[in-house]
């Protein structure tokens, strides 16, 4: 398997080490993470984009649900190459294709054309996280900074995406969304000069394409990556709702791009505010070598409460509490699935099982605008609240029977 960086120091013996020091390639990963996201304007502001082209409710959702079909195509696409060619190469070839592929959706007006390019555009969106995941995989040996690593990496995503939501809706007016999804594309340009730069060439042999096909059937026969999958899937939902779902919600209430803003705005002073606090507090659940399995499941509850109130909101102070209520559910969600997916996932495919993981948040980004857009159709806002806490349920009752499986396939404490 490929590697992008070496550990940086030996396994802690102690266990009480607080932090260590983060070798060039995974602080690279960080900082990329970063700037995509926080200059991400194509997919929070996607739907205002297509609402300004006068497009039907049931036509934004079906562009909307072909960004999430092409996500999940890349998800798989991009953790496969990351084993197959490298986290190099991989994330480079990836971050080009975004290069051209986001002006050609900011320039589209025809729905066929609309539908392709936002297809085409989600198979590179999210191509760095299942890169990132096998990366902090690979150089850290021990569960705690791996969770700790994760929790950073997830504070980026959201911090990032709260600067793109909060920057987007203060620019969105004087420079037009499209220009907006072409300052996407350059952010992805820089991203991969960067990678180009400070991440290492190859230091591991790659796998043949013999054990690249082991390593789907092994990925494909295993039962506790399916229910993980399912159980993040229900999730996730809840999580996409507040990028897809949301501002359809908002639109219907006569409420602007700067209003939405104004929810990404809540959400990053909640996600700055509590970080710090239960990244610290998810390395020491870490630490005990239990797997997060009810930590998960606690999150999944949380997030189909928090977005699930948003249906009954109708102003932007009512939205922008939903979306902060949603932040410990975020944070706690992506880090117990990161963990999970350590202890499933064998050393020789650790891309391709992120890859496949990270299908469910393509899949919660095409389930979120179909299940809102079937709501707000055939019930209106309270029968969107009611979908959502149903569907955050169901992700905590799935975490039940995932905990056995996981218990069956590490019933000691991971060390690796």
């Amino acid at each position: 398997m490929s590697t992008t960086a070496t550990p940086a120091a030996g396994p802690d013996k102690a266990g009480t080490r607080a932090t260590r020091r983060w070798p060039t390639a995974i602080w690279t990963l960080m900082v990329g993470t970063f700037l995509v996201r926080g200059l991400g304007f194509t997919y929070p502001f996607l739907p205002y984009h297509l609402d300004h082209l006068s497009l039907t409710t049931r036509t934004v959702s079906t562009v909307l649900a072909a960004f999430g079909a092409g996500w999940l195509l890349g998800s798989i696409l991009w953790g496969w190459l990351a084993d197959k060619i490298g986290h190099r190469t991989t994330l480079i070839t990836a971050m080009l294709l975004a290069t051209v592929a986001l002006p050609l959706l900011a320039q589209a007006s025809a729905v066929p054309a609309l539908t392709a390019a936002a297809f085409t555009t989600g198979i590179v969106y999210d191509a760095v996280r299942p890169v990132f995941t096998a990366a902090i995989a690979d150089t850290f040996p021990d569960d705690a900074t791996r969770a700790s690593a994760n929790a950073w990496r997830n504070f980026s995503v959201n911090v990032g995406a709260a600067v793109a939501g909060t920057a987007g809706g203060m620019l969105a007016a004087p420079l037009g969304i499209p220009n907006l999804i072409r300052v996407n594309a350059a952010a992805c340009a820089l991203l991969a000069l960067l990678v180009w730069h400070c991440l290492p060439h190859q230091e591991r042999q790659l796998h043949s394409t013999r054990e690249a096909r082991s390593n789907c059937r092994t990925a494909l026969s295993d039962r506790g990556l399916w229910l993980l999958i399912l159980a993040s899937l229900c999730a996730l939902t809840c999580v996409a709702s507040l990028f897809s779902s949301m501002p359809m919600l908002m639109a219907r209430d006569g409420l602007t791009a700067a209003d939405y803003g104004w929810t990404q705005t809540a959400n990053a002073a909640a996600v700055l505010l509590l970080s710090p606090l239960l990244n610290r507090w998810l390395k020491r659940q870490a630490e005990t070598g239990t797997p997060m399995t009810g930590l998960f499941a606690a999150s999944s509850v949380t997030l189909g409460t928090s977005m699930g109130a948003a249906g009954f909101a109708s102003t932007t102070l009512g939205y922008s509490a939903a979306a902060a209520f949603a932040v410990p559910g975020e944070i706690v969600v992506f880090v117990a699935a990161a963990d999970l997916l350590n202890r499933l996932s064998p050393p020789t495919a650790r891309g391709l099982y992120a890859g496949i993981w990270g299908t469910t948040l393509a899949g919660a980004v095409i389930i979120a605008p179909a299940l809102a857009g079937w709501a707000l159709t055939h019930g209106g806002d309270q029968l969107a609240a009611a979908t959502t806490f149903t569907v955050g349920l169901l992700g905590a009752a799935l975490s039940w029977p995932l905990a056995t499986l996981v218990r069956r396939a590490h019933p000691t404490p991971a060390t690796h």
